[in-house]
């Protein structure tokens, strides 16, 4: 009788890279089905990552890759967290990526990546546009509560170095503000690059390890030429996580590209900590407010580079208010939001929103007003796309850093820094070119 199933004789090149992940340890137990959030969505009856993860057992990658289950992954590593056996099936899945044609990439994945490496951002914003944006928009704070402010761009030497989301360039604009009050506050040596500033990774998103690895060697690259003491690491989740992948390989190249960053978490908590920043709770009085672990700050971090961050925000989430609850489940053992892995610009809108809905679950659950978060991705998802699939349950969203921007008790710079802020933006527009007569 012959086998429903034969195995094929696979490529040597895809031989060599499923190799590594060793699918004979599969038992085959349906832990990962049962945690991840594509099983059960509608329009992928019949596929989940037991299956999948059988499928390349027996040679079946085309099936896979010509799939929409590689593109409706998340990457949030619940599978991988909970696997008896540790196998890395957010990676396999990063793996079945790679493996699309990039003409076949579904919707606009690909040409971001794409704008990111010809242009230095996903949304090929030229840099005339970018630098009057953020010219016209740092005379606001320095208008409003900051007198002096301006945005710094590749400044020499400076202390911090930070990276712009392309969406906030192009539309979001206000959202660019709340890091910048903090900067201000805390009397940040920070600055900005004219180029190759994208935080988000669509390398990642897309599976081009030759991007991921570009995309962080562009970082180093501004690091070493402009003598910056350490980096920000981007707040979008695959952002990050993209980018420590691709900076270990540039240090496998070459150890030299070894530079020191933070994440955002340890930061801000450095800031709080150390009185660079002085915080007022009784601003938030009145509401109560919850956490959204992200899964690529949470428990892929944690999996792929030792650390997550699980208790660094909430701890700066209590600095700010007096009214805080957890969600359950939380942690490690959180569920996704449904927008990583590029779910979020992604063509898949009904699939992610359905990944969402027991995050929806938990966050109603806790009675929170206020929902914190520190992705763009998740904040995108959780406060645009799964209210409107479940629209009864209203609440509020906030980055964690807005959280701390409205919670600051802002002491006013002395005249003398207020003169040489604004020399020094004087001379950094003229060396721009940037004109406000122009205006």
């Amino acid at each position: 009788m012959q086998p429903a199933v034969i195995p094929k004789k696979l490529p040597e090149p895809i031989r060599e890279a499923l190799a590594k992940f060793n699918l004979n340890l599969c038992m085959t137990c349906g832990t990962c089905s049962s945690g991840c959030p594509v099983t059960g969505t509608p329009g992928m009856e019949g596929w989940d990552t037991r299956k999948v993860l059988r499928m390349l057992h027996f040679g079946m990658v085309e099936e896979v890759v010509d799939s929409k289950f590689p593109w409706v992954c998340t990457g949030c590593g619940r599978c991988a967290h909970a696997c008896p056996m540790n196998l890395d099936i957010p990676y396999i899945m990063l793996h079945m990526k790679s493996l699309r044609p990039r003409d076949k990439v579904p919707g606009i994945l690909h040409k971001g990546a794409e704008n990111c490496f010809k242009t230095g951002n996903n949304m090929a914003i030229p840099l005339d546009d970018y630098l009057f944006l953020m010219s016209d928009m740092g005379k606001e704070p320095a208008e409003e509560d900051c007198p002096g402010f301006y945005v710094p761009i590749d400044k020499e030497g400076a202390d911090t170095l930070f990276f712009p989301n392309s969406e906030e360039v192009f539309a979001d604009n206000e959202d660019m503000k709340w890091w910048w009050k903090i900067f201000y506050a805390a009397r940040e040596n920070w600055t900005i690059p004219s180029e190759n500033w994208e935080s988000v990774d669509w390398g990642l998103f897309t599976g081009n390890y030759d991007y991921i690895k570009t995309f962080a060697q562009r970082k180093i690259y501004f690091m070493k030429e402009h003598h910056v003491k350490q980096m920000i690491m981007p707040d979008c989740g695959g952002g990050s996580y993209g980018c420590r992948v691709g900076m270990k390989l540039c240090v496998k190249d070459n150890p030299a590209n070894e530079i020191s960053y933070l994440y955002l978490y340890e930061y801000l908590v450095k800031l709080i900590q150390s009185g660079r920043i002085k915080l007022d709770k009784s601003v938030n009085a009145g509401k109560i407010f919850t956490w959204h672990d992200s899964c690529k700050h949470g428990r892929e971090l944690e999996r792929h580079f030792g650390k997550g961050f699980y208790e660094e925000p909430r701890w700066i989430i209590q600095q700010c208010v007096d009214n805080f609850i957890d969600m359950e489940p939380n942690r490690a053992n959180g569920h996704c939001c449904g927008a990583g892995g590029g779910m979020w610009p992604g063509p898949y809108e009904a699939e992610s929103a359905w990944h969402g809905h027991a995050k929806y679950e938990s966050i109603k659950s806790t009675g929170a007003n206020v929902l914190v978060v520190a992705c763009s991705n998740c904040r995108d998802q959780l406060m645009k796309r799964v209210p409107k699939f479940n629209p009864d349950y209203p609440y509020e969203v906030k980055y964690l850093w807005e959280l701390v921007a409205d919670t600051l008790i802002l002491e006013p710079w002395g005249a003398e820094e207020i003169a040489r802020a604004e020399a020094e933006a004087a001379a950094q527009w003229e060396r721009f070119g940037v004109s406000f007569d122009e205006e």
